[in-house]
């Protein structure tokens, strides 16, 4: 393990280093690319020089137990490296967790897409859950949601809608939540009180710079046209919504939730450009599937990770087979306990993967 943070000391060092070159300084954007990578590696770095210490510390100690006659400095010196290997331990355990590979996207804002799936009219309900859920999880973390769009149901359901979340650390979160997430419960629409089970996917992608993933205008068709739902005379009168089609992929995607073109066109956009890279991404890993469904958060939109169980209260998470109940916190967007347990999970699998 020190040979690994050895490395990590010596990246360190040329990153400094490198923040001291006018040349970097004077580039904006190899600086800020710096200046993150410098504040991503300084906590490890901190650990290290605490853990060292920790290790001269010991056998400083030891090695005054083993050549002092003072039996006064014995007790204290016995006393300290009990409290020494106990943190020891503590960090023998932390460091590991230090090392795993950093997930390039932990720190981008999300593209969320919801869709009711099996069920029609009470999917579409459950949808509109999902998506309350995860604003009032955002207005928790501190982080903004905006519609790019939807496509509501006239009960108060979605049969689809994509949103944005902005905010620091949102995938590294969030992208636990791709899936199908299945719901048991009485539909509004049953009047003989029976128990129905629908179907809900969930499908979550880091935002995608500009630089990130190239994008020929010439590959793209762009259409507008009139907005539709309320809004009243403006939106029925004036062609605001944007339709981008990219031609290569197939890929549609369409925005009418702001009174101006041009933003619906931006907003239309960051998600087309997520979906082009999901895509190729997906594509990259089709060769490695097996190995994906063996990890926590694949991102599998076709795995069923989660049941929402109303008659009993209780939500499971199938993947590692935690079950809380309290259904109406967790709809209500305390989901920490949930996504905690599942980045634990993860990197108890990325651990055993590594050793």
């Amino acid at each position: 393990m020190l040979e690994k943070f050895q490395k990590v000391e010596e990246h360190f060092a040329e990153v400094e280093a490198r923040l001291g070159d006018p040349s970097v300084v004077a580039d904006v954007e190899k600086f800020t690319k710096l200046t993150r990578e410098h504040a991503a590696l300084l906590p490890i770095i901190n650990k290290l020089h605490e853990y060292k210490k920790i290790l001269a510390q010991i056998d400083e100690d030891k090695n005054l137990l083993e050549t002092s006659s003072d039996d006064d400095l014995k007790t204290l010196a016995t006393e300290e490296l009990a409290e020494l290997k106990k943190s020891k331990a503590e960090l023998d355990s932390e460091l590991p967790i230090l090392l795993l590979p950093k997930d390039p996207n932990d720190d981008k804002n999300i593209i969320m897409e919801i869709r009711g799936g099996v069920g029609g009219e009470e999917a579409a309900l459950f949808a509109g859950d999902l998506f309350r859920m995860y604003v009032r999880y955002a207005e928790r973390q501190g982080w903004n949601v905006d519609i790019v769009d939807s496509n509501p149901t006239t009960i108060g359901g979605f049969k689809e809608i994509i949103f944005t979340v902005d905010g620091a650390g949102a995938f590294s979160k969030l992208k636990y939540e791709s899936g199908t997430h299945r719901v048991q419960r009485v539909p509004v629409t049953e009047s003989g009180g029976r128990i129905h089970t629908s179907a809900v996917t969930v499908a979550v992608m880091p935002e995608v710079e500009e630089v990130d993933v190239t994008i020929n205008p010439n590959d793209l068709r762009i259409d507008t046209y009139c907005a539709s739902g309320a809004g009243g005379q403006y939106v029925n009168r004036t062609e605001t919504a944007i339709r981008i089609t990219h031609l290569p992929t197939g890929i549609v995607v369409q925005c009418q939730d702001e009174k101006s073109q041009l933003k619906n066109k931006e907003k239309a956009m960051r998600v087309l450009r997520a979906r082009v890279k999901d895509l190729a991404v997906r594509e990259q890993t089709e060769a490695i599937a097996a190995d994906r469904k063996n990890q926590v958060g694949s991102g599998d939109r076709s795995e069923r990770i989660r049941t929402y169980n109303f008659p009993q209260g209780r939500v499971t998470d199938h993947r590692i087979g935690l079950t809380l109940y309290k259904i109406d916190a967790i709809l209500n967007g305390e989901l920490d306990e949930i996504i905690s347990a599942l980045i634990t999970a993860d990197r108890s699998k990325k651990l055993a993967t590594e050793g």
